[in-house]
């Protein structure tokens, strides 16, 4: 038998008021994506065919490594994102969670990275 009243109980459980900005960091990146991805699918529909000097001479463009590197970049921040929901909400075990959530972490920021380094050997001709 617990000896603490209702209140005690569920003191500590409320809200941590940290729902708001992941919502609105969600909505933000999936909007940014939209004009990103069209970009990119006109993008690679006019490449097609070409060579990889033909390629290097398109990414080398300021304008289009930009534009890359900012694709690359928000859409591996909004999969970060909606792997930390979907973690937060189906894995229940803690610290199979905090494991998950570093891991996931980890990953998109190793593959991050690493496109974004390819984006930049390749525009500047490596």
């Amino acid at each position: 038998m617990e000896m603490r009243s209702s209140l005690g109980r569920v003191r500590g459980l409320g809200s941590a008021k940290e729902g708001v900005g992941h919502w609105w960091a969600q909505r933000f990146t999936a909007i940014a994506l939209v004009p990103l991805s069209i970009w990119f699918v006109f993008a690679a529909i006019s490449l097609i065919g070409v060579d990889y000097a033909t390629f290097r001479a398109w990414l080398a463009i300021f304008g289009n490594a930009l534009a890359m590197t900012v694709l690359v970049g928000t859409l591996f921040y909004h999969a970060y994102l909606g792997m930390q929901v979907v973690i937060e909400d189906y894995v229940h075990h803690e610290p199979a969670r905090v494991i998950a959530l570093l891991a996931s972490r980890f990953i998109i920021f190793v593959l991050a990275v690493s496109c974004i380094l390819a984006i930049a050997l390749v525009a500047m001709g490596r």
